[in-house]
């Protein structure tokens, strides 16, 4: 069981005594031709770079046996590179059955409890009033794959990417896009509930995370708005007398989702539903990532984060009280 401050929280020059997980590692050789390893080390709240140098105590030993993700224990103190945060090893090891560690411990996990979010997803599928699409949904969240969807990252490293941020990140563009229903009544309400629950399906194939956050085989070369289409249209498939015009509505949703064919987009939104679906996505997501970085990334004595390259700029944390009686509860709660 894992009794140790969290990594977010140590400052340049303090000491680390941890057990971390092992993100990346590789062998590489300096100028002079002698090795070293190259490391990426976790816990749930932060990633450090690491070099590990033949001078460490256990270098040898273990050199040839570090993998991705194993957990180790590490002594030494935390430094910057660059402006980057980089642990300086003075020590390590790989972990003993004593230790009484698994990767598991070290995997970030949604704060909010999976069982509410369950239940809150099969709630509103339940509310579906298109017969089609409501079976159809049925038919494709089956108990093997609801597994799988409530247990995945909705990302490796941008937004809600931890255990469950799938389905939290689904829940919150569900709630965006009643809204947006609510505010623009010819918007067809059942069509863009499935969209978003469907729009990141294929994430259930294209990421792992076990031991580490990691896109698989099939999620490199499909990629999830492949995967996601394949499945829905196999299902519609297996359907009798499915509406040939939802049926291509509906992947157009899947398809779209991401706005722009640079983005790996097929199709940009051609609909009321598609553009709704892409705005809230992009809303759920920008937010998401944004409250990761500020609570991560500022620079000590700054009111600033360094340059985020997939925000495109540095990000602020204002620090303005929030006074609202409004804001004391979310959506959610």
């Amino acid at each position: 069981m894992l009794n140790q401050s969290e990594l977010s929280s140590i400052s340049k020059g303090e000491a680390i005594d941890h057990f971390l997980l092992i993100k990346k590692c590789e062998i590489r050789l300096t100028k002079n031709g002698k090795e070293f390893i190259s490391l990426e080390l976790s816990d749930k709240s932060f990633s450090s770079a690491a070099n590990l140098w033949e001078d460490a105590s256990g270098f040898k030993s273990i050199k040839n046996s570090l993998a991705v993700g194993d957990v180790v224990k590490i002594t030494g103190s935390m430094d910057e590179y660059q402006g980057n945060a980089q642990i300086k090893i003075e020590s390590i090891r790989l972990t003993k059955q004593s230790d009484d560690v698994t990767p598991k411990d070290f995997l970030p996990k949604s704060l909010r409890d999976l069982n509410v979010m369950k239940k809150e997803f099969t709630s509103r599928m339940e509310k579906i009033s298109d017969n089609d699409l409501k079976n159809l949904m049925k038919n494709i969240f089956t108990e093997e794959r609801f597994i799988k969807y409530t247990s995945v990252p909705a990302g490796k490293m941008w937004h809600h990417g931890y255990i469950s941020g799938l389905i939290e990140h689904t829940l919150e563009i569900i709630r965006i896009c009643d809204l947006m229903c609510d505010i623009h009544q010819q918007i067809n309400r059942d069509l863009l509930v499935c969209g978003a629950m469907l729009h990141d399906f294929g994430k259930i194939e294209e990421l792992s995370f076990e031991p580490v956050f990691e896109y698989t085989d099939k999620g490199k070369l499909l990629g999830h708005i492949v995967i996601a289409a394949m499945i829905v249209n196999d299902e519609i498939n297996k359907t009798l007398d499915f509406p040939e015009n939802l049926k291509n509505n509906l992947l157009h949703l899947i398809l779209s989702h991401q706005g722009k064919l640079e983005y790996a987009s097929p199709v940009v939104p051609k609909t009321l539903e598609a553009i709704t679906l892409y705005q809230a996505d992009e809303l759920s997501a920008k937010v998401n990532a944004y409250k990761n970085v500020i609570a991560n990334e500022i620079k000590p004595g700054s009111n600033w984060t360094k340059f985020i390259s997939l925000a495109g700029t540095d990000i602020h944390s204002h620090g303005l009280p929030n006074k609202s009686d409004d804001n004391k509860k979310t959506l959610f709660d």
